[in-house]
């Protein structure tokens, strides 16, 4: 198992702000700080960590990745985090104290972390929608077949106008979703900076999810509100979709620069 962390306690999306740090000692890297959100933190193998190698004042070339093996000794997972959803993915706080690593495990060039761990966040947001868009065709899908068979008042709940006329709304925006995802993966396999594509696709998959899961969850009535179905571990697991990975927030504000509007790229 693997685990790719980033965020100290407190730094959150804010990347930058880490303080984990790693100084040279000999031919070895020696580690202090601790980790949180660190996903498969309790049964990974080694992790990838962002931490600061050098003292540089701009925040942006301070930082390096450096492969860590979780046996190693002064590698401790403080807790396992309980979470409302993504029950099946452990999350956990990790700290570490003098933790010894060779030189050698140091990824690409020191100083270059930060850079680096930003263009795998663009990988990270087109996997997330294309991981999304497959649960909400199939939230449709058995929300179509759920409410042909569940009749109320003497009808089918699907024969309610509303009820079929929303489903065909998402399904829509699903279809547009699904086209973005499509054009952003070309232009990421011909070399294009995709930056403010990846970041609009990753914030309209985290609330296009969010809002088809509550739609269909509500078609499903207290059905839906119980642990037997899909539906309602949908509607638990995908709150994540808009905080991890970078908030809705951060999203944002990272289109906002790309199109000019954001007040510290108009200084």
């Amino acid at each position: 198992a693997v685990v790719s962390t980033q965020s100290t306690g407190g730094s959150g999306s804010d990347v930058s702000s880490i303080k984990s740090k790693a100084r040279v000692e000999g031919n070895e890297w020696v580690i202090n700080g601790g980790k949180m959100w660190t996903t498969n933190g309790t049964q990974a193998d080694w992790m990838c960590m962002l931490v600061n190698t050098n003292d540089n004042p701009n925040p942006h070339k301070s930082k390096s990745l450096i492969c860590v093996p979780m046996k190693s000794k002064g590698v401790a997972v403080h807790r396992k985090i309980s979470k409302m959803g993504m029950h099946s993915s452990d999350t956990a706080e990790i700290t570490m104290e003098n933790v010894r690593v060779p030189l050698d495990n140091l990824i690409g060039e020191e100083g270059r972390g930060f850079q680096q761990q930003m263009n795998q966040f663009q990988n990270e947001r087109i996997y997330a929608a294309a991981g999304a868009i497959p649960a909400m065709d199939r939230a449709i899908q058995e929300t179509i077949e759920y409410c042909s068979q569940r009749k109320a008042f003497g009808k089918s709940i699907l024969d309610n106008q509303y009820v079929h006329y929303r489903l065909a709304e998402l399904q829509t925006e699903i279809e547009c979703l699904r086209a973005m995802l499509y054009q952003c993966v070309d232009q990421h396999v011909a070399g294009e900076d995709i930056t403010p594509q990846a970041t609009m696709l990753k914030l309209k998959s985290g609330r296009l999810i969010r809002e088809v899961a509550d739609s269909c969850l509500q078609f499903w009535g207290g059905m839906g509100y119980t642990d037997d179905v899909f539906i309602s571990r949908m509607y638990r697991d995908t709150r994540l979709m808009s905080i991890g990975g970078g908030a809705d927030e951060v999203m944002l504000n990272v289109i906002c620069k790309f199109m000019g509007t954001d007040p510290g790229s108009r200084s």
